[in-house]
């Protein structure tokens, strides 16, 4: 029994030591890629930095196991205390060499119905690097809301797309907003680089000729446009909810979080303060099929099966014949579920938010 005892501690003393080795191995390469991000003097000295703390940890891994006490775990310790300090005082900016698209995020003030937003971008693009620079200040009369519609737009695959939301008016105007990495000149989007404080967040609100058209005609992404179901009411408040997302940003820049503060998860949280109850999906991770989560979740336009909404609301084809059409946002919504065929709404939307009984 003391034999079997005695075993059975080895044992578990092995996993636990496995398990702490794991993370810290796990550790010096969240270090390791902290310090490539973020290190001044350039490439040659973040790859320096980077290699050196890695070959740290993993040193320090190896005299653990070679039957050396846990002290010699303490200088990567010590070090990776100081790394933590260093990590907190990497603060978001506001001010920064911004490329051109990201110069400015939407600001708007309320008065009664009437909201006023600065800083609209309607960009004229005839290249990714050849464009007319155009920002604008607009106004909508929020009693004049209409639609909502979300555009996914896919550029790496199923698994992966950018979410927009748009909203429509009943003059004909279309507005779309638009969670985005704020980069600066020269810089481009990286996933891994959105887990490590290397973007700030942008807000942009935009006419969907800039926008929606880039994508598909200019950086030859693969977009969906879907119609979602929500009263009037629910419409207002998501509308707020993104002048609110501005004025916070107005206040307080913030990082972008390829996880956990991204062009998904961001909408959602402002959705679910509308709806409360809206189940937490891996499909707001696995953005590509956002669309057949609010399918299942019954927000998309009834009456049709999900593979009917997609095909309908696959727009690229059309956004791309429509390149130098005026009325680009009702050309590319012809005949898409929810809309007729000259891209005009064609169901009303519910009056009452789901669930409240009718007198």
């Amino acid at each position: 029994m003391t034999f079997l005892s005695n075993r059975a501690s080895a044992v578990l003393r092995t996993i636990g030591k496995a398990a702490a080795s794991f993370i810290i191995l796990l550790t010096a390469l969240w270090g390791a890629l902290a310090l490539w991000y973020h290190l001044g003097g350039g490439a040659a000295a973040q790859t320096i930095g980077a290699l050196l703390w890695a070959g740290l940890g993993v040193a320090s891994v190896v005299l653990w196991w070679q039957h050396r006490g846990a002290s010699v775990l303490l200088p990567y310790a010590g070090g990776f205390v100081l790394m933590l300090v260093w990590w907190s005082f990497i603060t978001p900016k506001q001010e920064r060499a911004w490329a051109d698209d990201v110069a400015h995020n939407v600001t708007g003030t309320i008065r009664g119905n009437i909201v006023t937003l600065d800083n609209v971008r309607n960009f004229d693009w005839r290249s990714d690097d050849d464009y007319t620079v155009k920002w604008e200040q607009r106004s909508y009369n929020l009693d004049d809301l209409r639609t909502v519609d979300t555009a996914l737009s896919y550029w790496t695959g199923p698994f992966i797309a950018h979410t927009l939301v748009s909203f429509g008016f009943a003059d004909g105007r279309f507005l779309t907003f638009s969670i985005e990495i704020r980069k600066e000149k020269g810089e481009s989007f990286s996933a891994i680089g959105g887990f490590f404080k290397h973007f700030e967040m942008s807000l942009i609100a935009a006419d969907e000729r800039d926008i929606l058209r880039v994508r598909t005609n200019v950086r030859g992404e693969d977009m969906h446009l879907y119609r979602v179901m929500m009263p009037r009411a629910a419409m207002r408040s998501l509308f707020l909810a993104y002048l609110d997302e501005a004025q916070s940003l107005k206040n307080q820049p913030q990082f972008y979080n390829t996880l956990t503060a991204n062009c998904t998860t961001i909408v959602f949280e402002m959705v679910r303060r509308i709806v409360p109850g809206l189940p937490v999906d891996y499909r707001l991770l696995a953005s590509g099929y956002l669309d057949r989560y609010l399918f299942d979740v019954r927000g998309l336009v009834p009456g049709w099966t999900f593979q009917q909404l997609r095909d309908g609301g696959h727009i690229t084809a059309r956004a791309r014949a429509a390149n130098e059409d005026r009325d680009f946002s009702h050309a590319i919504r012809r005949g898409m579920p929810g809309y007729d065929e000259e891209g005009y709404p064609s169901l009303q939307m519910p009056r009452q938010a789901q669930g409240r009984k009718r007198p």
